[in-house]
């Protein structure tokens, strides 16, 4: 992976991989895990929602595995009420590129990568935890989608670190949301500056580093309100709860665990 670009090969991914591909000419990404035996673990959003931001992120309906997939029988796996599901990495692709998220970048490398959503200052756990996180969370789903609070690069995110946001009233962990925000936010920042500098050149570059400035502060590897939650414990911490009866939904976990169909990998 370079400065410039993550995609990778299919070969090249391992399981508790963080893996993303771009949705509508680079307008958007869609994340989730990779579990092994080319299997990917995403949170989405569930197909009865509607509501003003399913023009943002309808990469989720169409990263949902057709009714029958003719690779894997098991692909769309998904427990009722939830947004977390399992696909095969052909239909989560949904013919886009693969790429791989990074983790532990250094701040000049993270700035340097205009684009949000792509890599992250904080470490990634090791693999085995990394899919333990996703395949529980297949079981008891990962709360209401949000598009700017909790989406599906949240969810990757938590899977990989572990980490989750205090202030469930301020920005999720998303860098992709982020960096929608701040671009508005920057710019309206940086208007005193026009008294300053007549260049546009010059209002472009305080801009651009108002932006920087903005989605390193907002990155989950330098924020203070995040704390680590044990998996096992997020049902107290995300909204599980049935609108329509106002009661937490408990989803029972199966007795024998989930197969998946193996192959000779090696967790990185």
């Amino acid at each position: 992976m370079g400065l410039l670009s993550n995609r990778v090969e299919k070969a090249e991914i391992q399981p508790g991989d963080h893996i993303y591909t771009w949705r509508a000419v680079y307008t958007y990404s869609h994340h989730g895990i990779y579990v092994g035996g080319n299997k990917v673990v995403h949170f989405t959003r569930k197909k009865d929602s509607s509501d003003m931001d399913s023009s943002f992120d309808s990469s989720d309906f169409s990263s949902m595995a057709p009714s029958t997939c003719p690779t894997f029988p098991d692909c769309g796996f998904k427990q009722p009420n939830s947004g977390v599901v399992l696909t095969c990495l052909d239909c989560f692709l949904d013919n886009g590129s693969l790429y791989c998220f990074e983790y532990g970048v250094p701040p000049s490398v993270f700035v340097a990568k205009l684009r949000g959503g792509t890599c992250t200052t904080a470490a990634s756990d090791l693999p085995e935890t990394v899919i333990h996180r996703a395949m529980y969370l297949l079981q008891i789903g990962f709360g209401n989608y949000d598009v700017f609070q909790n989406n599906c690069e949240d969810f990757a995110l938590y899977c990989k670190t572990g980490l989750l946001t205090l202030d469930k009233a301020g920005p999720g962990k998303s860098g992709q949301a982020s960096a929608f925000i701040n671009v508005p936010l920057a710019a309206v920042l940086s208007s005193p500056f026009k008294l300053f500098m007549a260049s546009p050149v010059g209002m472009a570059t305080v801009t651009a580093g108002m932006y920087c400035a903005g989605r390193y502060m907002t990155d989950i590897g330098v924020r203070k309100d995040v704390i680590k939650i044990e998996v096992e414990d997020m049902a107290a911490n995300l909204d599980l709860t049935d609108p329509e009866k106002n009661e937490v939904t408990e989803v029972a976990l199966p007795a024998e665990p989930l197969l998946l169909p193996t192959e000779n990998e090696s967790p990185r």
